[in-house]
């Protein structure tokens, strides 16, 4: 097995580890690696939609998304598709996945079906970092304290992702979280807030949350605490959804000539409630 480092934050390169194996004892290795690392990317993985399902499975019982239809025969699986000539696609912002759930996502297993030539690369940033560089001054403001997590609503996933398709549900989803979370497997703590789903700070007035908010989305988008992965063809992503933010940049540009589709194949394994 050779592991390559991406960043002094987070981020490692894996060769040697077959996903088509979901072992327990390749899925602990797999585990144990994104516990060190938060994020984890294998090349030249030609797996199937149901070595992906049982590989995700280890992890956890899965989600499935709460506003866009999943695949016909793999109903876990959201295939994301940034057609040709869109300027946005899914996740291009800093965020959590899910963090408005109760119980927010575990981890994700993204696999790249078609890759453009240029642009769409995917960043993440290591929120134990965050949490530990983060001014003491607000490290005590925040201490105990939860915000309000919202999905935004159906609109905010399929209106402006033409290749997107909606399963019909238009509830809009509030949760509260601790702003500071534990991790249940590392016991690490994680500044568990993200500028797309968190909007207040419970039992606070809005201008001061929307002051301590804005300077933390500011110091969680540092580039410090970031790796950065250019995808290729048949290329997987695993990551720790409760430690880590990511975006997807939106780098196409069609007035430009790099109007390019995107597909990926994205699995999300179920949380638990952040403590």
């Amino acid at each position: 097995m050779e592991i390559s480092l991406l960043s002094g934050a987070l981020g490692a390169e894996v060769k040697g580890i077959n996903l088509k194996d979901s072992s327990n004892d390749n899925w602990q290795q797999i585990n144990n690696l994104m516990l060190e690392h938060k994020v984890l990317f294998f090349r030249d993985q030609d797996i199937s939609s149901e070595e992906q399902i049982n590989l995700a499975k280890k992890f956890g019982p899965l989600e499935k998304h709460v506003y866009v239809k999943g695949l016909k025969d793999y109903p876990e699986i959201v295939r994301i598709i940034k057609g040709p000539e869109e300027k946005h696609q899914w996740g291009e912002t800093w965020h959590t996945d899910v963090s408005y759930s109760s119980k927010p996502t575990k981890v994700i297993i993204l696999r790249s079906r078609k890759i453009p030539p240029v642009g769409g690369d995917t960043m993440f940033s290591n929120m134990e970092i965050a949490y530990e560089t983060l001014e003491d001054d607000i490290k005590k403001k925040i201490e105990g304290k939860k915000a309000i997590h919202t999905s935004l609503g159906a609109a905010a996933f399929v209106d402006k992702y033409e290749e997107m398709e909606g399963n019909g549900n238009l509830v809009e989803y509030t949760n509260e979280h601790p702003i500071v979370r534990t991790h249940p497997e590392t016991n690490k703590k994680i500044l568990y807030v993200n500028s797309m789903y968190t909007k207040k700070i419970i039992d606070m007035d809005k201008k001061e949350s929307d002051e301590i908010l804005n300077k933390i989305f500011q110091h969680q988008e540092r580039l410090d605490f970031t790796c950065r992965f250019k995808w290729t063809e048949n290329a997987v992503a695993i990551w720790d959804n409760r430690s880590t933010q990511h975006q997807g940049l939106t780098d196409f540009f069609p007035g430009r000539g790099l109007g390019f589709e995107r597909i990926m194949d994205r699995i999300a394994v179920e949380g638990d409630h952040p403590k």
